[in-house]
């Protein structure tokens, strides 16, 4: 699989992140071509190289014709991306972004996503921006990204609504979950599109994973800092290690107040809002009174969701939060002949490169009620077939 590390030592911006794939190979003709099917007018869009402390890069521009920084909202930026001729692939890619970002904006105002109206970032330069990463990607044909630990700075800057902190509201918003730290620089170092960007494409924040490098590429950031050059790396190459590592979040709580029924039904609801695992322990708690220990093993992209849900469905007054890096078997989904006809399971490739094919307990449970048959029946079947695969 194809890919890529973004190594955010200064920071990440939306030109930044597009000029670092320009600089790593993507043809800026291709570019150029494929986001003029979004059918937007008033801009015209270069590539140039520039150096930061003697390391050259590629500085991405979008300039406007006429200056267009009216209010959007989110229903019309989905409209003009529906109506473009772009990949699906990268349409569906690009409304993520916006409705992630129109999310963001939308709890920090207290009003629904579809009330959210865009000031810089429904710009024709903003949406450039975050179309060309997306085209970017697809072009270059990179099926995953990791990211570096992303450093922030501080300060007061001026927006729409008059001096606002950095990290701006809409950008600590979209950094919930991700593991950062301070920069000791008073600028911003992550803009509101840079953080929807990585935050939507990335499933990973911390160290570079194992891969081997095809290229490397530098996007250039329009300032000068006092201590760092301003550029966003980007190494890009293949997955080399079938055991490979990831971030998650791990949410915690101690209950002793929940009956069974709404202890499933709390399990079912975590799962259902795409927890990786949901487990309960017995514990004995103060006063030595019995309970259980809720904790949930999630994607850092899906805690706010989930620490609703645990507010919501359970007793519980707070939430412990910690990261975490899980180190995982590649694994993929097979469909294969049985007695029974079609039947799903679960490939692992393991590290010495064996491979492995396990029953997927949904798949042998259906086809078990469906044929009035055994499920350990069914299982046994399934589980065969790593030996006579």
């Amino acid at each position: 699989m194809r890919i890529a590390y973004l190594d955010c030592f200064s920071g990440v911006s939306g030109d930044m992140f597009v000029g670092s794939l320009l600089d790593a190979g993507l043809p800026f003709e291709k570019l150029e071509r494929s986001i003029s099917g979004l059918n937007l007018n008033g801009y015209k869009i270069s590539a140039k190289k520039e150096e930061r402390n003697s390391i050259f890069g590629t500085r991405f521009c979008v300039f406007l014709k006429k200056k267009d920084q009216r209010l959007r909202y989110l229903k019309e930026i989905k409209e003009i991306l529906e109506g473009s001729d772009l990949p699906l692939s990268v349409i569906e890619r690009c409304i993520l972004i916006f409705e992630r970002l129109a999310m963001a904006e939308g709890e920090i105002r207290h009003i629904s996503s579809d009330e959210v109206n865009f000031h810089d970032l429904g710009a024709v330069n903003s949406i450039i921006d975050m179309v060309a990463a997306a085209v970017g990607i697809h072009l270059l044909d990179i099926g995953k990204f990791f990211v570096s630990w992303i450093p922030v700075g501080t300060g007061i800057r001026t927006g729409v609504h008059g001096k606002i902190p950095v990290p701006t509201p809409a950008t600590i918003a979209l950094l919930k979950g991700i593991p950062i730290y301070y920069s000791g620089q008073d600028v911003e170092m992550v803009t509101p599109t840079g953080a929807a960007l990585i935050t939507s494409l990335c499933s990973s924040f911390g160290p570079m994973p194992p891969m081997t490098i095809d290229s490397v590429g530098y996007g250039v950031g329009s300032r000068t800092l006092a201590d760092r050059p301003n550029l966003l790396r980007i190494l890009i190459g293949n997955d080399i290690d079938r055991q490979t590592s990831e971030t998650v979040v791990v949410l915690e709580s101690n209950l002793d107040d929940m009956s069974p029924e709404l202890l499933g039904y709390l399990m079912d609801s975590l799962f259902d809002a795409g927890a990786k695992d949901v487990t309960f322990s017995h514990i004995q708690m103060k006063k030595n009174r019995p309970g259980i220990q809720l904790q949930v093993v999630a994607r850092p992209e899906d805690n706010d969701r989930l620490i609703n849900i645990i507010f919501r469905e359970s007793t519980t007054l707070g939430i412990r939060i910690s990261y975490s890096q899980r180190a995982v078997l590649k694994r993929e989904e097979l469909v294969v002949d049985s007695p029974w006809g079609k039947m799903r399971v679960k490939k692992v490739i393991n590290q010495d490169g064996g491979t492995a094919l396990l029953p997927e307990y949904e798949e042998c449970r259906r086809i078990a009620k469906e044929n009035n048959f055994a499920l350990r029946d069914v299982y046994a079947w399934a589980a065969a077939l790593s030996k006579h695969p």
